[in-house]
């Protein structure tokens, strides 16, 4: 597995409580792209990737431990997806992903910390890191992350471990009108799968995040348009990275109506690959 992928998807359910509903749909999120982005990853395939795949009620110090095995495994790319809600310490300055169980007051305590996740991605044994964010954050995490390098803002940034998703703030919702939440419908999950599943007209069959970025702004747009999304932090992937995903439009054309096997369509798939790896 040294050169393939270590996938950690956290779709966090916070619980009964109302003040955590906007992790409503983190577990749904969740289980979607454990199944269906490993397929998608160009340079490994399904065959190439380990999934874990964290049960959305489990505790932060098993969503923890979950994590850190997975980067202990030697492999080439340690991607790591987190669906829910964000709390902020009282000081504003940390986030903590929240779990199963907690109330308004020990949110964060029993929460997964984000600067645990970081740095376990840091120190991990692999050559590369991605982190994909969808979430939503309180009233007050909102206002931590809004204040930049004087909040909670300043975690959004690491050289080592680019990030790609969005955070927004959550709306609980209103008459006539649903919420966007993490894992559903609007979600960066929901953007993400959209764009894979139709793929990028023209481009080639092997695209990295930072193509595709263009085409989910778009389906984001559409759904903050259709829900009133008050609020929303998109993170853009950096360009350094060299995690490539399958582009469905590059070979839609020539497998139209064909059926084809998993060998044959792989031979097509590396035909229509570029010759050589993006640099870094």
């Amino acid at each position: 597995m040294s050169g393939g992928i270590e996938l950690v998807v956290i779709g966090a359910d916070g619980g009964p409580e109302r003040a955590h509903a906007g992790s409503a749909r983190a577990a749904d999120g969740a289980r979607r792209l454990a199944a269906e982005l490993p397929g998608r990853c160009f340079d490994a395939g399904a065959r190439g990737s380990r999934v874990t795949l964290v049960a959305p009620e489990a505790d932060a110090n098993a969503m923890l431990t979950a994590l850190r095995a997975a980067a202990q495994r030697p492999a080439r790319w340690l991607v790591v997806a987190l669906l829910g809600q964000l709390v902020a310490d009282p000081r504003g300055r940390r986030l903590a992903l929240v779990t199963g169980g907690s109330t308004p007051d020990n949110a964060y305590r029993r929460g997964l910390a984000w600067d645990w996740v970081v740095s376990t991605m840091v120190h991990g044994d692999q050559e590369e890191t991605l982190l994909l964010v969808d979430a939503v954050a309180d009233k007050d995490a909102w206002g931590a992350l809004e204040r930049g390098e004087e909040g909670a803002g300043e975690l959004l940034s690491h050289s080592r471990v680019p990030l790609w998703g969005r955070v927004a703030r959550y709306q609980p919702p209103r008459r006539g009108r649903d919420t966007v939440l993490p894992g559903g419908e609007g979600s960066f999950t929901w953007a993400l799968d959209r764009v894979l599943e139709h793929g990028l007209p023209g481009a080639p069959a092997a695209v990295a995040p930072t193509d595709l970025q263009a085409a989910v702004e778009t389906q984001l747009a559409w759904a903050e348009s259709a829900y009133g999304v008050a609020g929303a932090r998109l993170l853009a992937p950096g360009e350094q990275g060299r995690l490539l995903l399958r582009n469905r439009a590059a070979v839609r054309g020539a497998l139209a109506g064909l059926s084809l096997s998993e060998e044959l369509l792989a031979v097509l798939w590396r035909e229509s690959a570029p010759m050589d790896p993006p640099s870094a």
